[in-house]
């Protein structure tokens, strides 16, 4: 597992510029909020990434595996579900694309049965798109590509003035469980409301397990999960004029079975202050005050089939790996 960080080259421009503003803003919201918290997408930055693969390679994490599994062994069946006798060209949209590792099996598939179709990976961060055109390119040559870094509906958006083509979109990883069960709700009425009837939606949901097998995949022995939680705080430091002390905060997860809820904290060690120095702004820290980092809700297959009927989806397929942890579900829109 490759959790080396000092090789990745960073920004150390201490001024807050306009494209840091959004970043800012947010951070800002979410520590004067009560209780306090961070948007989980901003763990991504050059090296977020390269910790978030270190989290995907532990041997707590299974979600990678059961999804893979999926992804290499049932490849042909999600060809045949997506082309579904429409022989029309599609853009097969990713959001979230990280290192494409699994779709990549079904991207080298379609190209091998000679599929008319375009690649949009979606993601927030540039440095995953800038990764996966150079690495594509030689893993697959000829692929058509167009990477599109930003949030997922802006992009979304985007996409659908690039071509009026059918639209396939991937949202793999359990990516959904990064909202609670309403706010997953809302997400797949919104991602509705950007596609045409016909298009079809692959999305991979952690399903309810074992309670410790769930928990340990969020706080792996070698302490990855940890690094990759305080490396936010690093990054405020460091894009953000702050003065964080990264090593004054514990990472602390929870997982309650009934919710299916598995959430991640980070606590403040002690009574302590955090300057932004670029705006003045300071924020108060109690000792054993916790900030929210994420949630990665688990859901039943009664919940997946229900949030499809009530977000203008009708379900044709639900895949699953041989333990039956993991299911990608295969919605059309209505």
């Amino acid at each position: 597992m490759n959790t080396e960080t000092n090789t990745v080259t960073v920004n150390t421009n201490h001024t807050v510029t306009v494209g840091t503003q959004q970043f800012y803003d947010d951070v800002i919201a979410g520590l004067t909020t009560m209780p306090k918290r961070l948007d989980s997408k901003y763990f991504y930055d050059a090296i977020g990434d390269v910790l978030f693969q270190g989290i995907m390679n532990s041997p707590e994490y299974y979600l990678t595996n059961c999804e893979l599994e999926i992804f290499s062994n049932q490849v042909d069946v999600i060809t045949r579900l997506i082309l579904a006798d429409n022989d029309e060209g599609f853009d097969l949209i990713e959001l979230g694309a990280g290192d494409a590792t699994k779709s990549t099996y079904l991207l080298g598939y379609l190209m091998k049965q000679d599929v008319d179709f375009t690649y949009l990976p979606i993601d927030i961060s540039a440095n995953v798109i800038r990764l996966l055109d150079n690495e594509l390119s030689k893993k697959l040559p000829g692929l058509k590509f167009e990477g599109l870094n930003g949030d997922y509906f802006d992009m979304l958006t985007k996409a659908a003035t690039l071509s009026d083509k059918r639209k396939v979109v991937l949202f793999m990883g359990s990516n959904i469980g990064n909202m609670p069960v309403d706010k997953a709700e809302q997400f797949c009425k919104e991602l509705r409301r950007h596609l045409s009837p016909g298009d079809i939606v692959i999305i991979g949901f952690d399903l309810k397990k074992n309670p410790q097998t769930i928990l340990d995949a969020y706080n792996d022995k070698a302490g990855v999960t940890k690094q990759f939680n305080l490396n936010l705080l690093t990054r405020i430091n460091r894009e953000l004029n702050a003065d964080f002390m990264v090593d004054q905060f514990e990472h602390y997860p929870t997982y309650d079975p009934e919710t299916g809820s598995c959430k991640s904290f980070l606590i403040s060690c002690c009574e302590q202050k955090v300057h932004f120095r670029s705006s003045g702004k300071t924020i108060h820290f109690h000792k054993d005050e916790y900030i929210h980092m994420e949630i990665s809700q688990k859901f039943t297959l009664q919940q997946i089939k229900d949030m499809a009927v009530n977000t203008g989806f009708s379900p044709i397929k639900y895949l699953f790996d041989d333990k039956e942890w993991f299911t990608d579900a295969v919605w059309v829109a209505k």
